[in-house]
């Protein structure tokens, strides 16, 4: 096995139109260092061509949009869900978390605990959030967990865990109807709403460092992408159409 031949077919198949992913190729040279090592020829070096990832930019819903979803449910349950999951910008296994004892309704504030990667955070929870959730706590009587799957049967595809919670299945279900009640064209799903909280608070003034912690995010990195969706005031994208004629009398 030559080493120089094996790196040049590797690069020979980044730059194929087929480009296999990343993780193709890292198994490929761990394949290749072990044969290596069988071989005795592990002073043998194979390079890792990099892989370019596509950079897709978040989906965002208009507050109109969110409006419209909003109202689509017709169960309080799901529409307190929906709520959650925008005003709070949570992921979706975060919701399906959430407990009762997790709600700080004196300091209005939303402990969520475990997220992505282990970490906890708080969020703040709106007026009109506490007294939906009120609501729906007095209505529904849910026991430790937040949005258990009592009665979910009756709906159909949406079900819950083995542990009583609120299925990831169903929570997409309640979302995807509310979607198509409302309306909504652009394709979306249950973390559109996430990408959408970030992105209105930006446009309302919020710092990016502080929109970090809400979102749990380990990295700024993955915070700044928000930048490029959001139209704040001092950068607001505008048509060269819409001032064309000013100048004119």
């Amino acid at each position: 096995m030559d080493p120089d031949r094996i790196n040049d077919y590797l690069h020979l198949v980044k730059r194929s139109h087929n480009t296999p992913s990343e993780s193709y190729f890292k198994f490929t040279v761990y394949a290749l260092r072990f044969a290596y090592r069988i071989e005795g020829m592990k002073d043998k070096r194979i390079e890792l061509p990099t892989i370019k990832r596509s950079k897709k930019l978040p989906v965002v819903l208009s507050q109109e949009e969110i409006r419209r979803l909003l109202k689509a449910p017709k169960l309080l349950k799901h529409r307190v869900l929906i709520a959650l999951l925008y005003g709070c910008g949570l992921r979706c296994f975060e919701v399906r978390n959430l407990k009762i004892a997790d709600l700080d309704f004196d300091r209005k504030m939303l402990h969520v605990k475990d997220g992505k990667g282990k970490k906890d955070r708080y969020v703040p929870l709106a007026d009109i959030m506490i007294r939906g959730i009120k609501a729906y706590l007095e209505a529904e009587q849910p026991i430790e967990w937040l949005f258990n799957s009592k009665g979910e049967q009756i709906i159909g595809r949406a079900g819950g865990d083995f542990d009583g919670r609120y299925s990831q299945r169903g929570v997409q279900w309640a979302v995807n109807e509310a979607k198509k009640k409302a309306g909504i064209l652009k394709p979306m799903n249950v973390h559109t709403l996430r990408h959408t909280y970030a992105t209105h608070l930006l446009e309302e003034g919020l710092d990016i460092l502080t929109i970090k912690d809400l979102l749990g995010h380990e990295c700024i990195d993955t915070t700044m992408i928000y930048l490029h969706v959001a139209q704040t005031e001092k950068c607001r994208a505008f048509s060269p159409l819409d001032r064309l004629y000013l100048s004119r009398t």
